[in-house]
Formats: C-alpha cells, sequence, structure tokens
C-alpha cells in the first residue's frame, strides 16, 4: 500500500544547511558527522516564554520538516545544528514519523 506524503516536496523550500552528529567521538574528541547536507525544508518559527523568578526569558525555537528520512544510517536524530535564514541554531530533538509499514514518511527537527 502506498501512503500519502505528508509533507510533501512542493511545500519544502526553505534552504537549509544541516549537520546531524552520530552518537560518539572521534579519535580527537569531536562528535561524529553524520549527515551534512544543504536541504529544503518546510520551516516553522516558534518562541517560547519562560518566567522564572528573576526574569523573564524568551527562547527562540523552530521546525523544519523534511520529506521522507533525510538520515537513514541513524535510527534516531539527537545533535547537531542547522543553519536557516542566516542563523545557527542547535538541533534539540527529531522525530521521524512513520507511517504503518515502518517507512518514514517525514522526519522532524526540532531546534533551539
Amino acid at each position: 500500500m502506498r501512503y500519502p506524503n505528508l509533507v510533501p516536496d512542493t511545500v519544502c523550500r526553505t534552504p537549509i544547511r544541516l549537520v546531524i552528529e552520530q552518537e560518539g567521538l572521534s579519535e580527537e574528541g569531536e562528535p561524529l558527522t553524520a549527515l551534512e547536507a544543504d536541504l529544503k525544508c518546510n520551516w516553522q518559527d516558534g518562541a517560547a516564554t519562560i518566567l522564572t523568578a528573576e526574569q523573564k526569558y524568551v527562547r527562540i525555537t523552530g521546525r523544519a520538516y523534511f520529506n521522507g528520512d533525510i538520515c537513514p544510517d541513524l535510527p534516531v536524530i539527537s545533535s547537531g545544528y542547522g543553519i536557516i535564514l542566516g542563523t545557527r541554531r542547535r538541533i534539540c530533538d527529531g522525530i521521524k514519523a512513520r507511517n504503518p509499514d515502518g517507512t518514514v514518511n517525514y522526519t522532524e527537527v526540532r531546534f533551539q
């Protein structure tokens, strides 16, 4: 059975430089890179206001959606960074949304 693309390529128009790191370190103590690519995504900005006892803190967030599995070598996306709209943002987590047959429909990467 063929499942519909929930994030089709036609809505992925925002360019992003994405670097995804895998678990572990190299011999020099640097993170191991699993993916480094210039891609197109569907970008959604966001912000969250967190009230602390002393001051208000605004955290800028965002989500990038990609059609299919952008990094099939990794079972999960947990670290790395992306450069989008001229700003470097750190990956806080990633989601691979799966179809009922186990294939990946789309990938969501969350930034802060």
